[in-house]
């Protein structure tokens, strides 16, 4: 099943600069092994915002639920989940 994620970062400003490099780079090596399991299929940022959005394809949306809840900065994180129905025209 596929899902388009939308991510909004609250993360707040005055949070340490070392922790966040680091729960950056957490997050980075958390994608980059989503994206060799096949859940991720493509990521973009979006422009002049630390939002990011997702398609990913999952078994359910449990499946999906529980992978983006070990984000590091899943506390920070507001999170919107659509899930997708293949278009007619795509069959």
């Amino acid at each position: 099943m596929e899902f388009l994620v939308h991510a909004r970062n609250n993360l707040p400003r005055d949070f340490p600069a070392e922790r966040r490099a680091e729960m950056r780079t957490l997050e980075r090596a958390v994608a980059g092994r989503w994206r060799t399991e096949g859940m991720l299929q493509r990521l973009w940022r979006v422009p002049g915002r630390t939002d990011w959005v997702g398609l990913f394809t999952a078994d359910d949306a449990t499946v999906l639920h529980d992978a983006l809840t070990t984000l590091p900065m899943w506390p920070w994180l507001e999170i919107t989940v659509q899930p997708l129905a293949t278009h007619p025209q795509e069959r």
